[in-house]
Parts: C-alpha cells; structure tokens; sequence
C-alpha cells in the first residue's frame, strides 16, 4: 500500500511543546505521477500559520468584527477563521455543525473555553435568531466569545487541518468502487506541496466531504468528493490546480441549480467562485 504523509511539528498548547503528530493520507495502490514514489509533505509552524492566516482572509475577509457572524438567509451563526456553524437548540440543519466539535476540540488541548460556554450542559447556540444574536453584541457573553475566538487563531487553524486528516479516509470509504482509484490520483495531484494543500483544507471547510447525506439536492452532492470525481486529467502543478477550480465550480453550480427556488443560492454563487479563483495563487508556490 502505497501512502502519502503529512506531517507537522508544533505546539498545540504550552504543555505540549514538540510533540509530533502525523498526519496519513491513504493512497494504496495508486503511482504517485509526480514523483514516481510515495512524497511526504512537512507542514511545520510556518506554513500552518500561513494556512490559518489565508483561510482568515477568505472567510472573514481579515476583518476581526467578522469572527462574530449571522449571515443573512441562515438560521445560525458562522464563528471563528473557519466560519464554523453553530445551531441552537432544537435546530438540525442540513448542513454539518462544526462549532462544538471546535469546543471540545480546544478544550482537550487545555484551552479554557468561555465561562458561559464551559457552564452550558449541551452545546447548543445560546442564540435563536439573527436579531437576537446582534442585539447581543455588547454583552459580556458575546464578548468573552469574542477574545476566546481572537486568541484561539491557531488551535482553529489545527483544527480545521485536522478536519481534513479525518475527512480523506471517509472520502475513500464513501467514494464509488470504480472511482477510488480516480479520486486518489487527483488528491495527489493536488497535495504536492504543503501549502497547495490549502485548496483541499480550504474546500472541505467550507462546503465539507461531500459523503452527508442531508448534503444533497436532487441526490448530488457539492464537498470534496464530488470535486474530485469531477476533476480530469493526470499531470500535478498548475495543471492540478486549475483543474480542481473548473471542477469545484461545476459542482458548486450544479448545486444551485439543484436547490430549492425558495433558499436563492444564485445570490452566493459569483462569491463562491470567486472564493475558488483565489486558488490560483496556489500556482506560484512550490
């Protein structure tokens, strides 16, 4: 079996200063046709940082008061550099709730969560409307949410890294038998430097694996998978990277074809695309 490694070295928190973790994503059976033999990839300090700082800009547009979100036409809030939903109680969206698991996810690494949020019994959104979630901007509970969300940069970045270790094996497991050996190649031609694994951390954050199935409409999904399957050709580099854009906008397209009249996606569309056509950057780096 053939795999490709991701590893990066550095510390979560203060107690756990050099500690090696190591990130695998599965290949077997697959040639890798960059290299001609199973690549690591390092994702050391540098470029985790330059990761979270590039998903900060992309999601909040680098502004700080964006960390703190009720977008228009959702029934929850979107926190953090990640955007990372969060439901109220009671709700269950179609789409897949990533706050909490974030809470719990920095305090297990020691980070102490805001008194409000350690107090709760469940994990569900204090708020339940947009009004009232921005009528609560100057409370002491929006403002504890706040500075936990400005000082927590880098744990937020780790996790949504992390979101993508766990994502690549359900991907495969979820991938249709005669394609598994397609998607391995694309991720792989995708994959070849650390931070040109940006565009995958980035796409799964921001409209997940792909293998939900509440994340459907007319039974076709929109994550990473589904990029995947739609992606053609062989070679690495620039080529890879402009491929994954046409093919993230042809399934993100299809998607608001697909959707119901009364959601109105068009209205997200030529952001959603623009988001993709950052990826070109991508292709300067090595």
């Amino acid at each position: 079996m053939i795999e490709k490694r991701l590893f990066f070295q550095q510390s979560i928190c203060p107690f756990l200063t050099g500690m090696m973790v190591s990130f695998i994503l599965f290949l077997g059976g697959y040639n890798d046709m960059a290299h001609g033999a199973p690549g690591i990839v390092n994702i050391d300090k540098e470029d985790l940082v330059w990761i979270g700082d590039a998903i900060f800009q992309k999601e909040c547009g680098g502004k700080k008061e964006h960390l703190l979100a009720w977008n228009k036409g959702e029934d929850f809030p979107s926190l953090g550099i990640g955007h990372f939903i969060w439901y109220p109680k009671g709700m269950e969206g179609p789409f897949e709730e990533s706050f909490p698991a974030f809470l719990n996810f920095a305090k297990q690494r020691g980070v102490q969560l805001p008194v409000f949020i350690d107090s709760m019994k469940n994990m569900d959104c204090p708020w339940t409307s947009r009004r009232e979630f921005l009528r609560a901007r100057n409370t002491d509970a929006m403002k504890s949410l706040y500075s936990f969300l400005m000082n927590t940069h880098y744990e937020q970045t780790l996790f949504i890294v992390t979101r993508l270790k766990i994502a690549i094996p359900k991907i495969m497991e979820a991938a249709p038998h005669d394609k598994k050996e397609h998607i391995r190649s694309q991720l792989v031609r995708v994959a070849d430097s650390s931070r040109k694994l940006y565009a995958l951390i980035d796409y799964v954050n921001f409209k997940g694996e792909g293998i939900k199935s509440t994340e459907r409409y007319n039974n076709q999904g929109w994550g990473l998978l589904q990029v995947l399957e739609e992606m053609k050709g062989t070679k690495p580099g620039t080529e890879a990277i402009h491929e994954f854009i046409r093919a993230a906008e042809t399934v993100l397209a299809r998607r608001v074809d697909n959707a119901p009249a009364g959601r109105n996606e068009h209205r997200w569309l030529p952001g959603w695309k623009n988001r993709i056509n950052d990826y070109k950057f991508l292709v300067t780096l090595t």
